[in-house]
């Protein structure tokens, strides 16, 4: 099958190199930057297209993997050029973390056209969209779904049908927000363990064997005492993964102070210019002293 691609930052660029590197015929990408669509297209041998139309005319599939809902309605709906034009039979798999209501508008603009729509929201990052391994949880039809078997088997090792259009993202937003809650707590602990002397080598080893054990203490707690913040996960997106939960939250009646503190600071790192580093970032916010000198590590 031919392969699309919308959105080739980080992620979906690491995913078109999977698929092609499993024998995908990978034929067109398409990036609002348009440099970076072109330096991946020369690299995998397909077209740079300057329209999302001209994407679903190559594709018999096509992934986006793009920043937001604004922009997901927008390369659905835009009223000059969109990826539903002429897209009867088409499959589109969306990757990004999106509100599922999103997810749900795309699936019936997608039937309206002919043609269908999977979520496929993903609960991991570069290095696994490179190695193929990672974590989907996906939403939509169940003929959708086994549609899109062949290539979600090629880009993840952990593959989960949640149910209808929406509820995968639900799930997503739930996973990403207890992962930044950890990630601003395990910055917290870390930082008043160096404020009060203690070795934080060890301390992050008593983490690991007792309650405070964590994914997050494997994956950001060294990058956080070597204020290492190489982006995996930003924290402009950490942000508003957390504000799709905090909205879901509000839907149902429920307040969660923990989320909502825990968005407040990753809101203070973009809003302070700190949006583009890592998640693991937040530890400048937290340790003493680093903050009025962060500039000068990062």
């Amino acid at each position: 099958m031919n392969v699309g691609f919308v959105g080739v930052g980080r992620m979906g660029a690491n995913m078109a190199r999977r698929l092609k590197d499993r024998g995908f015929h990978v034929t067109a990408v398409y990036d609002a930057n348009r440099a970076v669509a072109t330096s991946l297209a020369q690299e995998l041998s397909c077209a740079a297209c300057q329209d999302l139309s001209q994407v679903t005319a190559e594709s018999d599939v096509i992934l986006t993997v793009v920043t937001d809902d604004h922009a997901t309605r927008d390369i659905f709906a835009g009223s000059s050029d969109n990826l539903l034009i002429n897209a009867r039979g088409k499959l589109f798999i969306n990757c990004a973390t999106l509100s599922p209501q999103v997810h749900v508008d795309v699936e019936e603009l997608a039937h309206k056209a002919g043609a269908q729509a999977l979520e496929a929201c993903m609960a991991s990052s570069i290095t696994q969209a490179r190695e193929g391994s990672l974590y989907l949880m996906c939403g939509g039809s169940e003929d959708a779904f086994r549609k899109a078997e062949p290539v979600l088997q090629a880009l993840g090792s952990s593959i989960r049908f949640i149910g209808k259009s929406g509820e995968a993202a639900k799930v997503k937003a739930l996973v990403n927000m207890v992962m930044n809650i950890n990630t601003a707590g395990l910055a917290e602990g870390l930082a008043l363990g160096a404020a009060l002397g203690l070795d934080l080598e060890m301390l992050r080893k008593v983490f690991s064997q007792t309650g405070a054990a964590s994914r997050v203490l494997e994956t950001d707690g060294e990058d956080m005492q070597n204020r290492e913040h190489a982006c995996f996960f930003s924290a402009a997106h950490a942000a508003k993964d957390s504000g799709i939960a905090l909205d879901l939250a509000r839907k149902v009646g429920l307040d969660l102070p923990l989320a909502r503190a825990t968005k407040e600071q990753y809101d203070r790192m973009v809003k302070e210019g700190l949006g583009e580093l890592d998640k693991s970032g937040i530890a400048e916010l937290t340790f003493e002293d680093r903050h009025k000198h962060s500039g000068d590590r990062m």
